[in-house]
């Protein structure tokens, strides 16, 4: 069922694509099926009595019909390419879409590896159903119904050979579907885990240097390669024995047309022409029995993939954002947490719990805590990356899942914890938050995050090509890059979660004098780790198990909170050790 409602939703905009392999198709079937009848006609009437004219006249039109057979046939296919084509192609932008509204619980519950083949591997095995049954299951039946009507027509005494080999391919079929269906579910779980293995090493290619595992990462990919190796043979046996035994029906039944067929020739019953039109069409229903076989045989693994594409359309995200604007988009950027509480699924107590404060515009608040306590979650909660389970988050007042999208990025920019860059130029990556901010724009946000000089050295600028993922500079470089793409976007609420680790202590220095100036006017909350970073912030939160258990100052909580103490005296005697 979810194979057919895939199919049918997203064929309905192809309609005149389809009805018109539909109409070429009949052509081209009601053509194969008359040529037999024509060759029988020359046989018996124009051979037998001699009759060259009849031979020739009756052999021009079969070559008529046999060039308008092949006009139809090719422009079915190119039709049916068109529709089947544009299916996959509406298919994988909606699995597209469907994954980018994932919230991040879903999407890790799906995992990048299945993700990746359901939006790929599955839709192909889809789309190549729909160009298979356009070509093949709409000619096969009416070829199979057609031939069996003329078979009989030319001899019906012989009619049992045809329902004979049909009964014995059939049941061939239905042998072959029972056992391929469960290996080809099997199949479509070991691409997940071969794409998994294999995007993970792609991603984690210095750790596995690093720690030299080359050797464990390759023996991790052996062992999903063997077994995606294993099932393909089992598959590809079943297909081995598929064709054999479909040839030695056909030639068996091929032999008995010639062998009774033979005798009723030489008893008068029927005549050399009918019978060798006969033995067409006993191959024509034959060879359209194959067809189905060979699109039956796809079906299994077409029906595993439309359940596992299904199965990811189907899942309503727990994050569900406004379509249209309900209230009005921040203009201060003020952020008031109120008594939140989140944990994950299955948890057996909250990331963060009963946490209130207040940011305010042209403020900066810092958080700070050791490793756990639940720094990043806050801010993924104020990006609605998570949803509380308790409490509320506001933005000038209104509620974050109040905001649209498009809100919520005109609203706040995130300077992540790991900085990731896009394929492209350094220009691209700075836009990626405003693509309309000129040159002029993207150098200043380069000086106030201290990249610029690196910038100016490379040999294009601007438009110095970066490689995915940006391997091509340095963590620090990133990172740096990183701010700037922040300070281009011109939020009302910059977070900034532990952005500045990868920086040596004097350009982090630089980069907090600068900051204010760019940043005049909007919020400002920074995560850190260093508590050199944060001296100047009008507020830092000390975050502990998840609960707020300090907040002021940094003179003020010197004076009163004891695990910001601490911290600080931790980092001091690592900096005098050093």
């Amino acid at each position: 069922m979810a194979l057919i409602s895939l199919t049918l939703r997203h064929a309905r905009k192809y309609w005149s694509f389809i009805a018109a392999v539909l109409v070429l198709q009949l052509l081209s079937t009601i053509a194969a099926l008359w040529l037999p009848s024509l060759n029988a006609q020359i046989i018996d009437q124009g051979i037998a009595k001699g009759d060259t004219d009849f031979i020739w006249r009756t052999g021009g039109f079969m070559l008529i019909v046999s060039l308008g057979q092949l006009v139809t046939a090719v422009a079915a296919v190119y039709f049916g390419a068109r529709a089947s084509m544009g299916v996959g192609r509406d298919l994988r932008r909606e699995v597209y879409r469907k994954v980018d509204s994932l919230s991040t619980l879903e999407a890790t519950r799906f995992g990048a590896g299945t993700l990746i083949t359901r939006g790929t591997n599955d839709v192909q095995q889809i789309q190549m159903l729909v160009l298979m049954t356009l070509n093949f299951m709409v000619s096969a039946p009416i070829m199979a119904i057609g031939g069996i009507i003329m078979a009989l027509r030319e001899d019906a005494g012989m009619s049992w050979l045809v329902w004979a080999s049909v009964a014995v391919l059939a049941v061939i079929v239905g042998f072959l579907v029972w056992l391929l269906l469960p290996l080809f579910r099997r199949m479509q779980d070991r691409v997940d885990a071969i794409n998994s293995v294999l995007r993970e090493q792609i991603m984690g290619i210095r750790v596995v240097r690093a720690f030299v595992r080359e050797n464990f990462e390759v023996d991790r990919y052996e062992t999903a390669n063997r077994n995606i190796t294993d099932i393909s043979l089992k598959v590809g046996n079943i297909f081995v024995l598929m064709f054999p035994v479909i040839m030695m029906v056909l030639h068996i039944a091929t032999a008995a047309v010639l062998w009774f067929g033979g005798h009723r020739v030489d008893q008068g019953l029927v005549e050399v022409g009918s019978l060798t039109a006969f033995l067409q069409y006993l191959l024509q229903i034959l060879v359209a029995v194959m067809m189905g076989v060979f699109m039956t045989m796809m079906i299994p693994r077409a029906v595993v993939c439309a359940e596992r594409v299904r199965e990811l359309l189907d899942t309503e995200s727990t994050l569900a954002f406004p379509s249209t604007e309900s209230v009005a988009t921040p203009r201060a950027g003020r952020i008031e947490f109120d008594g939140v509480t989140f944990g994950f699924p299955g948890a057996e107590k909250p990331v963060v719990k009963n946490v209130s404060f207040v940011a305010e515009p042209g403020e900066t608040t810092a958080i700070i805590g050791s490793t756990g306590a639940g720094k990043t979650i806050l801010l993924n909660l104020m990006l609605r990356l998570y949803d509380p389970q308790q409490g509320s988050i506001t933005v000038d007042g209104a509620p974050v899942p109040a905001l649209t999208r498009a809100q919520l990025a005109q609203t706040m920019s995130l300077v992540p914890q790991r900085p990731y860059l896009f394929s492209g130029t350094i220009a691209s990556n700075l836009r990626f938050g405003r693509s309309g901010a000129s040159d002029e724009e993207l150098w200043e946000a380069l000086r106030v995050a201290q990249g610029d000089d690196f910038v100016r050295e490379k040999e294009r600028q601007l438009d110095e090509p970066v490689a995915q993922g940006g391997t091509s500079v340095s963590g620090g470089q990133r990172q740096r890059l990183s701010i700037a793409r922040a300070l281009v976007a011109k939020p009302r609420v910059y977070l900034f979660d532990d952005s500045f680790s990868a920086l040596d202590v004097a350009t982090d220095a630089r980069l907090r004098a600068a900051l204010p100036e760019a940043t005049r006017g909007a919020t400002t909350i920074i995560v850190a780790q260093r508590v050199s970073t944060i001296t100047e912030a009008d507020q830092i939160l000390v975050i502990e198990d998840g609960e707020i258990v300090g907040r002021g100052t940094h003179e003020r909580l010197l004076e009163t909170s004891e695990v910001y103490q601490e911290i600080v005296r931790s980092q001091l005697e690592e900096a005098e050790a050093a």
